[in-house]
């Protein structure tokens, strides 16, 4: 699950990273969903939103990545707030990913 903008998670930008895209199987939900007026949205409204886009997926099965690992933490809150706990954080996320030019990079 990522957590960066929808921009460069397709790789229309990337303003930190020397490669635009995101990993290959890889499911877009910035951050700011979570938010309602700068605040976090409520536990119910939460859940239903990430139980839409993980369906019948345990949340252990998640893991939150973005470009650094630090703004995944904040999908990762999310879920725990609406009563999904158990996800995990890919810490090297976008920025370790690229290191390694064997890696496939996608940009849809």
């Amino acid at each position: 699950m990522d957590a960066r903008g929808e921009e460069r998670f397709r790789g229309e930008v990337e303003p930190i990273d020397p490669v635009a895209g995101h990993i290959p199987g890889a499911v877009n939900r910035p951050l700011t969903d979570n938010l309602d007026q700068g605040v976090f949205k409520s536990p119910d409204r939460l859940r239903a939103e990430w139980q839409s886009i993980i369906g019948d997926l345990a949340p252990s099965h998640i893991v939150h990545m973005c470009g650094s690992g630090i703004t995944a933490c904040h999908n990762q809150l999310a879920m725990t707030i609406a009563g999904l706990q158990g996800s995990r954080i890919y810490a090297g996320s976008w920025s370790e990913w690229i290191r390694n030019p064997e890696r496939p990079v996608a940009t849809d």
